[in-house]
């Protein structure tokens, strides 16, 4: 765990509805000039769905259309080359596409407006969600396959060490999140995976970085999944499942006590949540969730510099109107809960 002071600092998720990358960056920066992360721009183009995105160096990958897949016919004759690449450790093999990932190459360019930095946040899509969405051309998911599932981890690996690459020369501290929104899923008829099978490829994709990591899920699941991982961060839809944390108290205290951080997403991304909140009301909402745990032995006064306040998930499928709501109050939550504790 790196000597990293979150301080109720802002930033957001990945994904903004913009479709201009200079605009996206823009608009991140004005918003979390402390904390900004590259945008993802899904209505850009289909290239920046967040399986497409880092799919474009995968053994057999095959985009038709709007569907992206797994040719199994071609991964033995590309699978080789695949992993010379991944031995020999040379990350611009791994490089996102400009054409994928607009938004990364714009926050590159705008280096110079980079100047209130604490960190930077680069992301990718966790190698569950990724291995259980994107599938075969028999549409079964890839992470049924130990060749694919493999293939598909160190893919994502190499490509987050290639972003953290390129984001230390804007700033020293990295962090990397990982997105994991089928993790919600985990424990259903719909997901056949122990618990062995989720933690060892995340901490394969965490040990491969030198900054800090982050999980996030906008969904429930079972947290006590997360806190058993290397990860540094845990980023989750406080809003909406924020009371859930007390029921693994044994397991938050062991990562607060490790150094761990929470990245609280008070702010919802629902348009049935956003109605009626405000700055106040949110923050007396999260103060709930901090005085219950308290109660319950865990001090929000001694772990508030461990934490970080977010949106509840990615803002790229609302209307610009309600993503500037989001990020706006986002913003002035954290400095409101800075100036009350003490931290701006």
């Amino acid at each position: 765990m790196l000597n990293f002071k979150a301080n109720l600092l802002a930033t957001g998720i990945g994904s903004i509805p913009f479709t201009e990358a200079e605009a996206g960056c823009r608009f991140v920066r004005e918003n979390f000039p402390h904390i900004p992360f590259w945008p993802q721009l899904p209505r850009r183009t289909f290239l920046e769905n967040m399986y497409v995105q880092y799919s474009r160096q995968l053994p057999g990958v095959t985009i038709a259309g709007e569907r992206m897949f797994i040719d199994t016919k071609r991964v033995p004759d590309e699978l080789e080359g695949f992993y010379q690449k991944f031995m020999e450790e040379k990350l611009d093999d791994f490089a996102l596409d400009p054409g994928y990932a607009a938004g990364f190459y714009a926050l590159l360019e705008a280096a110079p407006e980079l100047t209130q930095l604490t960190a930077i946040k680069g992301q990718i899509t966790g190698p569950i969600s990724f291995g259980l969405q994107v599938t075969d051309e028999a549409r079964r998911a890839i992470i049924y396959d130990d060749t694919l599932k493999d293939a598909a981890i160190k893919n994502l690996t190499r490509i987050a060490q290639w972003q953290e690459q390129k984001l230390k020369v804007l700033c020293p501290q990295t962090i990397m999140f990982i997105d994991e929104p089928y993790l919600s899923s985990f424990g259903s008829a719909f997901v056949n995976l122990t618990r062995e099978q989720v933690i060892k490829p995340l901490n394969e994709v965490i040990e491969g970085l030198s900054g800090l990591s982050a999980i996030h899920c906008c969904g429930n699941t079972d947290w006590s999944l997360l806190f058993e991982t290397k990860v540094d961060i845990i980023s989750l839809d406080a809003y909406s499942f924020g009371n859930r944390l007390s029921l693994y108290l044994d397991q938050l205290k062991q990562f607060l006590d490790r150094g761990g951080i929470i990245a609280w997403g008070i702010v919802p991304t629902s348009e049935e949540h956003i109605a009626g909140e405000n700055v106040d009301s949110l923050l007396s909402r999260l103060e709930f969730v901090w005085e219950e745990l308290d109660k319950q032995g865990i001090p929000a006064s001694t772990w508030r510099e461990a934490s970080l306040i977010t949106p509840a998930c990615g803002v790229g499928s609302l209307n610009e109107d309600i993503a500037t709501w989001v990020f706006n109050t986002t913003a002035k939550l954290s400095e409101r809960a800075r100036e009350k504790y003490g931290m701006g």
